[in-house]
Parts: structure tokens; C-alpha cells; sequence
């Protein structure tokens, strides 16, 4: 069974991983423990964005915050399934490069416009972009997704 796991994790050569190594690379975790975290993070992530919309007219630095702090749950918890470290080289991969910047650069702009600038349509704004850049993102897993979401999108405009 480890030699399967070594095989499918990329790892065929029988060479002991460091305690740092251990760390950063979620398959020294079982593969139940990895499918509770994913879950308990993602969940957290969905919960937050949840209540962060229900903040939405009643305080919109808590709406900034709690949306911004679920999608960054939401992202975070699939480092719970390929651990870290391929988590973010498969981030920056040349297929997703642009998506994976505009997310970062969305969740970044959203919380400063609630927090430091004070503009709310601003960060409603940035919140909308997040969510379509965090979709985009998201597809980016699914083969041929976007294929299929730009195909539907120029039929609907044509």
C-alpha cells in the first residue's frame, strides 16, 4: 500500500521525507484525516461567506472580512487533499496563472476598499469580481470547463 501511495504522490524511490517535508506535504497524513480537514475547512470557508452576506447591509468591513476569509478557507482546504506545496505549484501553472492572480488580487482589493479606503460600492464591487474570479479559477480543474463556459457565454451573446 505505501508503494502504491508513493506512486501516485510522485514519490517512487524509497527515500525517507524530512520533518519539514513531512509538514508541507499532506500525504504523511492519512487519507481520511486529509478528506475531515478538507471538509471541516472547507465548510468553515462556505459558513463565512455565508454569514459575511448576511453582514452585507449591516456592516460592510464584517462583510468584506468574513467573505474574504471564506473564499481564502475555501482555497485553503484543498491543500488538505494534495497538500501545500503541489497546492501551489498547480496555482501557478501557465493554465491558471492569470485566474490565480486576479483571485489574489481580488481578495486583496476587497479588503482593503472595506477597511482602509471606506468605500462600500467598492468593496461590493471587488466582492462580485472575487466571486467570478474565484469561479474561474475553480474550473480551471474541470477539463474542457472553460471550453464550455467561453462557448456558452459567446452563443448567449451572439
Amino acid at each position: 500500500m505505501d508503494k502504491l501511495r508513493r506512486v501516485l504522490s510522485g514519490r517512487e524511490d524509497n527515500e525517507e521525507l524530512g520533518l519539514t517535508a513531512q509538514v508541507l506535504d499532506a500525504s504523511s497524513l492519512s487519507f481520511s484525516t486529509r478528506i475531515k480537514w478538507f471538509v471541516i475547512c472547507f465548510t468553515a470557508g462556505i459558513l463565512c461567506s455565508i454569514f459575511g452576506t448576511a453582514m452585507l447591509f449591516l456592516n460592510i468591513k464584517l462583510f468584506a472580512i468574513f467573505y474574504t476569509l471564506g473564499n481564502i478557507a475555501a482555497l485553503a482546504s484543498t491543500c488538505f487533499l494534495m497538500g501545500p506545496l503541489k497546492q501551489l505549484k498547480r496555482m501557478f501553472e501557465p493554465t491558471r496563472l492569470i485566474a490565480t492572480l486576479l483571485v489574489l488580487l481580488f481578495l486583496a482589493l476587497t479588503l482593503c476598499s472595506a477597511l482602509w479606503w471606506n468605500k462600500k460600492a467598492l468593496a461590493i464591487i471587488f466582492c462580485v469580481l472575487q466571486f467570478l474570479a474565484m469561479t474561474w479559477y475553480s474550473i480551471s480543474y474541470i477539463p474542457f470547463a472553460r471550453d464550455a463556459v467561453m462557448k456558452c457565454f459567446t452563443t448567449c451573446l451572439s
